[in-house]
């Protein structure tokens, strides 16, 4: 494995140093994008602490969540992307088990997405598929709903939202019914050496609660776009406060994350 390196001279032999320099910053800004014509994989650990039933609770999850473009013709895309949660939590659940480990609930998103035009958009359907290998790490239930994505990015800048709602369709009976919305507006700002601070909230709202239904953390965190080997990484890390809360659930936590690119060549 060779060294790790800012992404700056050449990418590889008789290639400009300009021209890896300009790769290397369209990729970062492709970052910003949800549904950039880019695949990515990223892997990002979560660790939340203050929920649970007594307050003392914390909750450890890793989120694998690979995006794949789909080439549709020269006007269309069709984005893949998959949320599949490894989760490790300790009093959060009432009962006599006082943790859980094993993997969440998936969420599977689908945006088709224009190639062209000064205003980035997507739209398709979300799927819940019940695949937590135990009761206290997700809900048993199939749902379905609509989700959307729209930015702007402009020089440095990118400013957007991104949002879906749930609502369960199938699944076991005995739990509760889904009906939730998940809302990220996100801003972002990349310098001319692949560094980008993010600011984003995460919000999500089950409806079916009484009281406070929603979670709104404020996130702030800061990415570096490198190189190791021929393989190139972005790399980050942050923290995040609820500004509100339902009862029961966390009050801050932190983040850090790697994303695997591979770029598609496409325009």
């Amino acid at each position: 494995m060779g060294a790790i390196t800012l992404t700056a001279p050449a990418c590889a032999e008789g290639v400009p140093a300009a021209t890896a320099e300009e790769e290397a910053a369209k990729l970062a800004k492709q970052l910003s994008n949800p549904v950039a014509d880019l695949i990515s994989v990223p892997f990002q650990g979560n660790w939340d602490s203050g929920g649970g039933p007594d307050g003392k609770g914390s909750k450890y999850w890793v989120n694998i969540q690979p995006v794949v473009p789909i080439h549709l013709n020269d006007d269309w895309n069709l984005i893949s992307r998959t949320i599949l949660p490894f989760i490790t939590q300790s009093h959060i659940t009432p009962g006599p088990a006082t943790g859980q480990t094993g993997f969440g609930d998936t969420t599977q998103s689908f945006f088709l997405s224009p190639t062209k035009g000064g205003l980035i958009w997507g739209v398709g359907p979300v799927i819940l598929v019940p695949t937590s290998t135990s009761p206290g790490l997700g809900g048993a239930k199939w749902s379905i709903g609509p989700t959307g994505v729209a930015l702007k990015q402009s020089g440095p800048w990118t400013i957007g939202v991104l949002a879906n709602q749930m609502w369960s369709f199938a699944g076991n009976a005995r739990q509760a019914d889904v009906d939730a919305l998940y809302v990220q507006p996100f801003l972002t700002y990349t310098t001319r050496h692949f560094t980008t601070v993010i600011l984003n909230s995460e919000t999500t709202c089950n409806w079916k609660l009484q009281g406070n239904q929603c979670a709104v953390p404020i996130n702030l965190d800061v990415a570096q776009l490198m190189k190791i080997g021929g393989q190139r990484v972005q790399f980050g890390a942050g923290g995040r406060y609820y500004v509100s809360r339902p009862e029961g659930t966390a009050e801050w936590g932190i983040r850090a994350f790697a994303t695997f690119l591979f770029p598609t060549g496409k325009k």
